[in-house]
């Protein structure tokens, strides 16, 4: 890796993660951005006069994520994807820029994981599944082969979700659900099996 340095934009406990991973990938130093927690030794405000380096977004809301990151784009800082060594990712899958994918996580064959995307730590992405621009699949989620999770999206810690289902976008799928049957956009959905309970709007 010819980049060293790469600046975590977001002093949090995600942004603690995602630090380790920029490390495991070989990221010799690691400076930390955050507009709220600043304090201009150990944690830094994002300012487009800011040394170029490498960026990654690390904040855990999807929208959140998102606007920042079409901030540091626009100002001119390379966005990159983070991937741990330890992470099992097929040569045909397709994972777009600013994405994170955790330690232990699966990515088979021809899936495609959107922009600033997160692949939390042990989460299984069959073949042939989609994931949408900023969305979150936590921690030993499950999705079997061909679902599509629109953008936005958070499938909760330990969700299931059986083959060629569909999630749309803005949705939130509660812990432990197992998703049977498509679900429309903008649903809060959990359960076993999960149903939408209300609508987020």
């Amino acid at each position: 890796m010819a980049a060293t340095k790469i600046y975590v934009y977001g002093f949090s406990g995600h942004g603690a993660v995602v630090a380790d991973v920029a490390r495991a990938c070989g990221y010799g130093e690691v400076v930390f951005l955050d507009d709220a927690k600043f304090d201009g030794k150990n944690v830094l405000k994002f300012d487009p006069s800011l040394e170029k380096a490498d960026v990654i977004v690390a904040i855990g809301d999807n929208k959140i994520r998102r606007i920042l990151q079409e901030r540091v784009k626009n100002a001119g800082f390379g966005v990159v994807n983070l991937i741990h060594p330890s992470a099992v990712v097929s040569g045909s899958a397709q994972i777009g820029e600013g994405a994170v994918v955790m330690p232990n996580a699966v990515i088979n064959a021809r899936a495609a994981v959107g922009e600033g995307a997160i692949i939390n730590t042990g989460a299984i992405i069959e073949h042939d599944c989609e994931i949408g621009d900023f969305a979150h699949v936590s921690p030993n989620a499950a999705l079997a082969g061909g679902v599509i999770v629109g953008q936005n999206t958070h499938v909760g810690i330990g969700a299931c979700v059986i083959q060629c289902i569909k999630i749309g976008a803005n949705c939130i799928i509660g812990a432990g659900s197992v998703v049977v049957r498509d679900i429309a956009d903008g649903s809060v959905a959990y359960g076993n099996p999960a149903k939408v309970r209300r609508n987020l709007s």
